[in-house]
């Protein structure tokens, strides 16, 4: 009795290559995949964790982070009732320094503890009341004319009792300043990811977006990196975080001391 002889039939090329083909496949997006199941690499892989929290505890962290640097620069559009100015300023706890834009008007402040200097053009010092005539310099009685070429890019110092101290003040000191603009309205959700200056962040929002929108930094720590308000009240960007500078008083030729009055302007 003859032995049946067992058959081996191979593969043909084609049900080999098709066999392979999905192993290839998943094998080539290991890159961009962590498994074949699909499931995408870590977002907050490399970053300080602030993504993975509510926008509620980010916003909390970036606050605190703001009270607790050292130095600032603030710089962008702040859109209010008296008009849009236009701030490049670097402050820390005890002053400030920079520029402020108004109405086409630029002027710059200094603040060094409680002592404040103002610093602007003839064309500001010039500038005529809403009835067309000059105003007056307080103690030599000549016109606006003449007391704008005698205040031209002199420190001027404000007094602490003028009505404009606590105005000018503020665009120098940085709690005050960071506490009225880091605020967001309506309920907070958190969006999409971002890069501002580079630098990857997270957005959380106010009433999705109405309310505001701040983009909190995912690399080191949690700072705001950029704050566009609500309502359309400007866009600012805050930026060297930690870094200081030096804040100098104005030498005496610098500065022109009008005692207890500061040159009115009619603004």
């Amino acid at each position: 009795m003859r032995g049946s002889a067992s058959v081996i039939v191979p593969l043909s090329s084609d049900r080999s290559r098709r066999a392979a083909l999905p192993v290839a496949l998943c094998l080539g997006l290991t890159a961009v995949l962590t498994a074949c199941g699909g499931e995408t690499e870590d977002p907050d892989k490399g970053t300080n964790g602030v993504g993975k929290l509510t926008a509620v505890q980010i916003e909390r962290k970036a606050k605190a982070a703001a009270d607790a640097a050292p130095a600032v620069h603030l710089s962008g559009a702040l859109v209010s009732e008296g008009g849009t100015y236009r701030l490049n300023m670097r402050l820390k706890e005890n002053g400030g320094t920079g520029s402020v834009t108004v109405k086409d008007t630029t002027f710059q402040l200094l603040r060094i503890e409680d002592q404040l200097y103002l610093k602007a053009d003839a064309a500001f010092w010039n500038h005529q009341e809403s009835d067309g005539k000059a105003t007056k310099a307080p103690e030599s009685g000549t016109d606006a004319e003449a007391a704008a070429g005698k205040l031209k890019d002199k420190y001027v110092k404000v007094p602490e009792d003028d009505p404009s101290y606590q105005q000018l003040s503020g665009f120098t000191d940085k709690k005050v300043l960071l506490a009225g603009i880091l605020t967001l309205h309506g309920t907070l959700d958190k969006g999409e990811r971002d890069r501002i200056g580079g630098v990857r962040t997270i957005k959380i929002n106010g009433t999705k977006g109405a309310g505001g929108t701040l983009d909190v930094s995912l690399e080191g720590t949690p700072y705001p990196l950029q704050l566009l308000r609500a309502g359309g009240a400007g866009t600012l960007s805050l930026t060297e975080w930690g870094k200081d500078f030096e804040l100098a008083a104005p030498t005496k030729s610098q500065t022109v001391d009008y005692g207890s009055d500061l040159p009115k302007t009619g603004d």
